[in-house]
């Protein structure tokens, strides 16, 4: 007499286990890879909202005090930064605009905390590094380390005088002459 014997193969192997696990891996990795592009390619978008909102919160204030607020830190080598001291240090960046009510508190860099990173601002006087001394003193306003791109950022509108070229020392700069 023969005997019938069904067994049924339930389960998975080690092996099938390893390699779906793997599997699962290598895509949450380039999901992740992905992820963190867009997230750098956000965080220099708000870079760029954040440039264009004090630029007009500069011009606000010009109309109303006739000359661009002056610096007001002290390190940085006078350059008004950003967060600088990191954020909720009691430094606001650009005080001034936030004295006149144009900002709850000026926008700060959102990954650069550190002092003297991200954001930048200074208003030079009439003259300096040989700039044309009759459209009167101007402003500098920077950012440092854009994640996207390496060197000048493509939209960055530059600012340069004779004998002093911003656009070498940010990623992406701009200023503005008061008499112009």
């Amino acid at each position: 007499m023969m005997k019938k014997s069904f067994t049924s193969k339930t389960g998975f192997t080690l092996i099938e286990l390893l390699v779906v696990v793997a599997i699962i891996g290598l895509l949450a990795s380039i999901i992740m890879v992905a992820l963190g592009k867009a997230r750098a390619k956000a965080r220099d978008a708000r870079r760029l909202s954040d440039m264009r909102q004090i630029q007009s919160a500069l011009e606000m204030y010009y109309s109303e005090n006739g000359a661009y607020p002056g610096n007001t830190d002290n390190d940085c080598s006078g350059w008004d930064a950003g967060y600088n001291g990191g954020p909720g240090s009691g430094d606001p960046f650009i005080q001034p605009l936030v004295n006149a009510g144009l900002f709850p508190k000026t926008p700060g860099d959102p990954t650069a905390t550190g002092a003297c990173g991200g954001y930048a601002y200074y208003r030079y006087p009439a003259g300096y590094a040989n700039c044309d001394s009759s459209k009167g003193a101007f402003y500098v306003l920077g950012v440092r380390d854009m994640e996207t791109h390496a060197g000048a950022y493509p939209s960055s509108p530059g600012w340069k005088c004779p004998l002093r070229n911003w656009q070498n020392e940010f990623e992406w700069v701009t200023g503005k002459f008061e008499n112009e």
